[in-house]
């Protein structure tokens, strides 16, 4: 019962419009004035949440992704993709989900990614006979794997909340990534068969796709800079972050040689405007979480799972469907905060390792970025398009079908998150 009254409670206020945190620190507040009366204990778990080195990782990767944006970068990664791809049947849609993986390789979001490369990939496809359904759909999708390819900004607040590696989290996201960019490219290759009307471009020659290359290369060995540099024991998680935003400053103003000091005033503003929205939270989360403690509530989860007799696969299929059901009608970052401290405890008492459902849960959450009516890339590509709500859902819809695949397919085989950490020599 008291489960259902605290949920209840947060997701009211939520549903209200007001901010995350401001949901998450009203909710801590009343629990803890029913229960001890005043609210002392709240700032120093706040204190406590906040006061962790490995929270830079933040506004670095935000800087970065801001600097990367700021300097253009997507051109040449979606003219790359398109000069290498677009001449096989259905390989402007290749192209398209193969942008938005690099892209949310260097980026870290979801939003920006849908943003960025649906502004060029959209009106390319629409021209070459794409039905606007489909166009609309492989964006929106191919938008999600920001959630789950590293840098992930979602995948860092998991990790601070559960206290796991961060580095071991960004490895165990790649295979999967990988994977689902896989099924959706297979996916539009089929699709593309079926429909009439798609013509598909001339293939642009050898020394085209070698001049795009060319280009496009320091944008592309972005992510190997962050990634191996944690790969191979040279970088922590934090000092990745910052060698991959001196590698994007670099970048953009010695190769492209289009970032002034304006753009750096501009990325830093929109750095601290995001960063501190999401240190509001994590403080709104600490509250929380402290509050659901003195309650019992995770101990009362663990002790309802087990009277149940769930074992650890029963526990993550209905952990997923609560989660699929909330990314519905709440944003990722609340489903975080506010599931993690009450689920974690259980996890632990069953075992299961918190790396692997992590990358379950970045799964689920970019589901939430596609599913109404709270599905923040339907939004933003119908910004960008002014198409109608239900055109992008309907092209959307057949990539959601393909992600809950992609989910059974990991839970049926946790090897495909956890190999890489474990070849790294995170968790031995």
């Amino acid at each position: 019962m008291t489960l259902v009254l605290v949920f209840a409670g947060l997701i009211l206020l939520l549903l209200t419009g007001i901010p995350i945190f401001a949901a998450l620190g009203l909710t801590a507040s009343a629990i803890m004035m029913i229960v001890e009366g005043d609210i002392d204990g709240l700032g120093d778990s706040v204190f406590t949440q906040l006061d962790k080195p490995i929270l830079s990782t933040i506004p670095l990767f935000v800087f970065m992704a801001q600097v990367m944006i700021r300097a253009k970068v997507i051109d040449d990664l979606y003219t790359f993709a398109h000069t290498v791809i677009g001449h096989v049947k259905g390989g402007l849609g290749v192209a398209t989900v193969l942008a938005c993986t690099i892209f949310a390789a260097i980026s870290g979001s979801s939003v920006a990614t849908a943003l960025s490369i649906g502004s060029s990939a959209i009106p390319q496809m629409k021209r070459f006979g794409y039905a606007e359904r489909d166009a609309l759909g492989v964006v929106a999708a191919g938008g999600t794997l920001g959630i789950l390819i590293p840098p992930s900004g979602p995948m860092i607040l998991y990790a601070i909340v559960s206290e796991a590696s961060i580095g071991a989290l960004f490895l165990a996201g790649i295979v999967p990534g990988m994977l689902l960019a896989l099924m959706f490219s297979a996916y539009c290759m089929i699709q593309a068969r079926g429909r009439d009307g798609i013509n598909t471009p001339d293939w642009a020659g050898w020394t085209a796709a070698v001049s795009a290359f060319r280009r496009s290369v320091w944008a592309l060995l972005a992510p190997p800079v962050v990634m191996g540099g944690i790969y191979f024991g040279i970088f922590t998680a934090s000092e990745a972050a910052a060698a991959g935003s001196l590698y994007a400053v670099l970048v953009a103003v010695l190769v492209y040689r289009n970032f002034g000091l304006r753009d750096l005033w501009a990325s830093a503003y929109a750095t601290m405007r995001t960063s501190m929205m999401v240190f509001m939270i994590i403080a709104g989360a600490a509250m929380f979480g402290h509050a659901i403690t003195l309650v019992r509530l995770p101990v009362g989860v663990t002790e309802a799972v087990t009277s149940l007799g769930l074992g650890p696969i029963g526990f993550i299929l209905v952990v997923m469907c609560l989660i699929f059901v909330l990314g519905m009608f709440l944003e990722s970052i609340a489903i975080i905060l506010i599931t993690t401290p009450i689920l974690l405890p259980t996890m632990i008492v069953l075992g299961i390792d918190p790396i692997w459902y992590g990358v379950l849960l970045m799964i689920n959450l970019e589901l939430a970025m596609i599913t109404p009516p709270v599905g923040m890339n339907l939004f933003v590509i119908k910004g960008i398009t002014n198409a109608p709500l239900g055109t992008i859902v309907r092209g959307a819809a057949p990539f959601v079908m393909i992600m809950i695949a992609g989910l059974a397919l990991l839970i049926a085989m946790p090897e495909l998150a956890t190999w890489l950490p474990t070849a790294a020599g995170f968790g031995r």
